[in-house]
């Protein structure tokens, strides 16, 4: 059954604070929609990966796709479901990055909606063939999206877990979306760096720990949402990691030797950290082989030296 739109997007609109703390920001990766603020909604089709949408009077703004990864119908399901609930178009899907578990599905909106995306993604997507909406629309620092008395601003701080990847904010409701960058507190988001820009990366999180009228901060994996306080602490993380993994490479170190040595035990407060930490050692020690010209260069192999 449909909602009343006009009492419903009214009621949106007047929800106070109290009201506010209400929501369920919770996620237990299975198919389902979940409100976590007054103008923001979490999905997924099932699986660890969610996005958002945001509905208004005059559509839908769709942030990524219901992947768990591309399972066969997941947008459609998705499609179905904002029908029923909403009664609008979806008008724009934002996509915050090329990669394909977080895309997935995002086609099913291509007759109603613009698809947007960082100015980077569109050579990734095409040339990966990439299942999902390809953006027709691309900015290179920040855009805005006004639908319905809602703004929601995309921002690109640069590179980071990829050469696309953009924060979603709606300012009014303090949410923040970010993925790969974010997840619960407590949890390392990236069991690997083969795809980041690392010192890049360092800066990144310290701009996204600055932002202001962020309350809320949405991961794309895994359950409960995050606060800014876990950028500083992440990025607490990636500098202790280069600089301990560098200082061993300039002794001479191999890898293997360094991985005995980089225990990162001052961050054991990482629930996955033992289930991360070798693969984050060795993408580190790969990073920065391309990173430092040794004094000796002569005769090393164009692959970092396992």
């Amino acid at each position: 059954m449909k909602f009343n739109k006009c009492l419903f997007f009214a009621g949106m609109l007047i929800l106070s604070p109290l009201a506010v703390a209400q929501y369920d920001t919770s996620w237990d990766n299975s198919r389902g929609i979940n409100q976590i603020s007054p103008n923001v909604y979490r999905y997924g089709a099932g699986g660890s990966i969610s996005g958002l949408f945001i509905p208004t009077s005059e559509g839908i703004i769709l942030v990524d796709g219901p992947a768990s990864p591309c399972e066969p119908g997941a947008g459609q399901w998705l499609k179905d479901e904002l029908d029923e609930r909403f009664g609008v178009p979806v008008r724009y899907v934002v996509l915050s990055h090329d990669h394909q578990s977080h895309i997935c599905g995002t086609d099913a909106f291509k007759d109603t909606a613009v698809a947007i995306g960082h100015k980077k993604i569109r050579p990734h997507m095409l040339r990966e063939g990439r299942l999902g909406a390809i953006p027709t629309v691309t900015f290179e620092d920040s855009m805005d999206i006004d639908l319905g008395g809602i703004k929601v601003s995309l921002h690109y701080f640069g590179p980071s877990h990829s050469d696309n990847l953009i924060a979603t904010h709606i300012p009014q409701d303090g949410v923040l979306f970010i993925p790969d960058l974010s997840r619960p507190e407590g949890q390392l988001p990236n069991p690997d760096f083969r795809d980041m820009e690392v010192d890049s990366a360092i800066e990144v999180l310290g701009e996204l720990g600055k932002m202001y009228e962020v309350d809320i901060v949405v991961p794309s994996h895994g359950s409960p949402v995050a606060t800014q306080a876990y950028f500083h602490r992440y990025r607490e993380y990636l500098i202790a990691l280069r600089e301990r993994v560098l200082d061993h490479m300039i002794e001479d170190m191999s890898l293997y030797e360094i991985l005995e040595v980089v225990t990162m035990e001052d961050f054991s407060d990482y629930t996955n950290l033992e289930q991360n930490l070798e693969r984050n050692v060795t993408t580190m020690y790969d990073y920065l082989y391309r990173y430092r010209e040794p004094n000796n260069p002569g005769g090393l192999p164009i692959r970092a030296p396992q």
